[in-house]
C-alpha cells in the first residue's frame, strides 16, 4: 500500500459510506488499508472515583486512574473509545470494587466494543486502574495513628479463552539502616569510650535511608489477594515501615527497630521473597527494591521474583 492513500481531500471527508444513528459520518467502523492488527488500543489515564471495600468494613471513594484496552483486528479502522468509559461508569455504579467487577469489565471489552452482534467476541481485553489506597496505621508506642497512603495498581486481562489473569501491585516505603554502618558506627563508640579513638565526640550515627520496594503478584480472580493481606506480608518481611505519625516514644522505638533490623538491599530483597513464597495464593510476584542512599550520590537497587 503506498502512504500516498491515507492523505484526505475535501471528498474523502465528507463522503463517508458509514454513518451513526445520528447521520454523522462514522469513520471508525470503515475496514484499513494496513491489514495490521494492534495488540492493546485504547484510553490512559481516564479519572473516576471507585469504592473499595476496606478490611475493617468501611467502604471508601478512590480518585483513580483507568487504562482500558482491546484487541485490535487487522481489518478494523478503529474501536469505540467512548464505550469504555461509559461501560467503565456503569459497572461502577453496581458495586465495589472487586473480582467480580473486572469480569464483568473484561467480558463487555470483549463484546460492548464489537461493531455488532454477530461479530466473534474481540480476543483480548485490557483494565488497569492505578489509585492511591490509605490504611490506618497505629503508632509504635503512643496511643495515636495516622493514614499510611500505598501507591497501588489493580491490572486484569482476559484472553480469547475467557481466561482472566489477575495482578495487584503496591508501593512499600520503609527505612532500611546499613549494617556496615551501624557497625562502624558501634565499633568507633566503644574505642572512644575506651580512649583508643580521640576523634568526634563519641557518638556515632549509622546511615539509614528511606527504601521503596514495588511489588506486583498474580493471583487467581477466583481466590483474590486483598490489599490489605499484600500490605500484611509486607510488614512480616519488612517491619520498619515508614509511620505517618510519630511522637517521641515512637521515633525512639523506630530507631530501636531499625537498630534490629539492619539491612542491605539484598536482604530486603531476600526477606520479601521468603515471606511471599510462602503464600500459597499468590501464583507468582516479583519485585523492585531500592534503597535511597543517605551516604551516596547513587542508589542501590536489586530485582527478584518467583
Amino acid at each position: 500500500m503506498n502512504l500516498t492513500t491515507l492523505r484526505s481531500n475535501h471528498s474523502d471527508i465528507m463522503n463517508c459510506e458509514v454513518k451513526d444513528s445520528t447521520g454523522l459520518n462514522d469513520f471508525q467502523k470503515l475496514s484499513n488499508e494496513f491489514g495490521i492488527a494492534i495488540p492493546k488500543v485504547g484510553i490512559e489515564r481516564f479519572r473516576i472515583p471507585l469504592r473499595f471495600l476496606h478490611s475493617d468494613g468501611t467502604i471508601m471513594s478512590h480518585d483513580c486512574e483507568a487504562s482500558m484496552f482491546v484487541f485490535c483486528d487487522a481489518d478494523k479502522n478503529g474501536v469505540n473509545m467512548s464505550r469504555f468509559c461509559t461501560i467503565l461508569q456503569e459497572e461502577s455504579e453496581q458495586g465495589d470494587i472487586d473480582s467480580k467487577f473486572f469480569k464483568s469489565i473484561l467480558r463487555r471489552y470483549r463484546a460492548d466494543l464489537r461493531d455488532n452482534n454477530s461479530e466473534e467476541l474481540i480476543p483480548e481485553s485490557f483494565l488497569k486502574l492505578n489509585f492511591r489506597y490509605p490504611i490506618k496505621q497505629k503508632s509504635l508506642k503512643s496511643n495515636n495513628w495516622g493514614w499510611q497512603y500505598y501507591e497501588c495498581s489493580l491490572e486484569g486481562h482476559e484472553n480469547k479463552d475467557g481466561q482472566i489473569d489477575m495482578s495487584l501491585t503496591i508501593n512499600y516505603e520503609y527505612s532500611s539502616t546499613c549494617p556496615c554502618s551501624l557497625s562502624m558506627a558501634k565499633q568507633y563508640e566503644q574505642s572512644h569510650a575506651n580512649n583508643e579513638i580521640t576523634e568526634g565526640n563519641g557518638i556515632a550515627t549509622a546511615h539509614s535511608q528511606r527504601s521503596n520496594a514495588i511489588v506486583t503478584i498474580k493471583y487467581n480472580v477466583e481466590k483474590p489477594v486483598s490489599i490489605n493481606r499484600l500490605i500484611e506480608l509486607m510488614r512480616k518481611a519488612i517491619p520498619t515501615e515508614t509511620q505517618s505519625l510519630v511522637k517521641r516514644i515512637d521515633e525512639q522505638a523506630f530507631a530501636i527497630l531499625n537498630g534490629e533490623n539492619p539491612m542491605f538491599v539484598e536482604h530486603a530483597s531476600r526477606r520479601i521473597s521468603t515471606v511471599l513464597n510462602q503464600e500459597e495464593s499468590i501464583i507468582h510476584w516479583s519485585a523492585k527494591v531500592e534503597h535511597f542512599e543517605s551516604l551516596h550520590s547513587h542508589n542501590a537497587v536489586a530485582y527478584i521474583s518467583k
